[in-house]
């Protein structure tokens, strides 16, 4: 076998798997999120985010595979905390076009009766590491370096929703 057949077969090779990967992956979106319509079906688990009280799209913690991780020490403890910027799994779901500086975002707990509202300017700010955790149980907690969430009494576990008004 030639060296520009073995060339050829290898490139062939890596085309499918990549085709694989980004059909497996498109497959597990339309699962987590389908719309009918107007109206989006989330499938069970799936964490709701609303644009202006509109139901717009969700997410799992699943979903959170194809984004980098970040991490950072948290004061309290000094115990790693590393999971994804909320930034990013918000950009999952909503354009960032719709995002401006004073857009509130609410994440919450129906659980623990907790909330945390937050700026889009906070948000985007990587130095504030707003993220996404998996906590032990398998549930997303928020966590941050901003002072308001840089404890665990303050950090929103077992987040169940995410609300954004816009400041339009």
């Amino acid at each position: 076998m030639t060296q520009s057949r073995r060339t050829l077969i290898a490139t062939l090779i890596l085309i499918l798997v990549a085709g694989a990967v980004l059909g497996i992956d498109a497959l597990r979106r339309s699962r987590s999120t389908t719309t009918d319509g107007d109206q989006v079906t989330l499938a069970p688990g799936s964490i709701p985010i609303y644009v202006d009280g509109q139901l717009t799209g969700g997410f799992n913690p699943d979903d959170l595979d194809q984004l980098e991780q970040v991490s950072f020490v948290d004061a309290e403890e000094g115990k790693t905390q590393e999971g994804w910027l909320l930034r990013d799994v918000l950009l999952l779901t909503v354009k960032e076009d719709d995002l401006e500086a004073g857009t509130l975002i609410t994440v919450s707990s129906s659980s623990r009766d907790k909330a945390a509202q937050l700026s889009w300017a906070e948000v985007d700010e990587p130095a504030n590491m707003v993220i996404f955790d998996l906590a032990s149980r398998g549930t997303l907690k928020l966590v941050s370096l901003l002072e308001r969430l840089s404890t665990r009494d303050q950090w929103v576990q077992d987040v169940d929703k995410i609300e954004i008004a816009s400041s339009r």
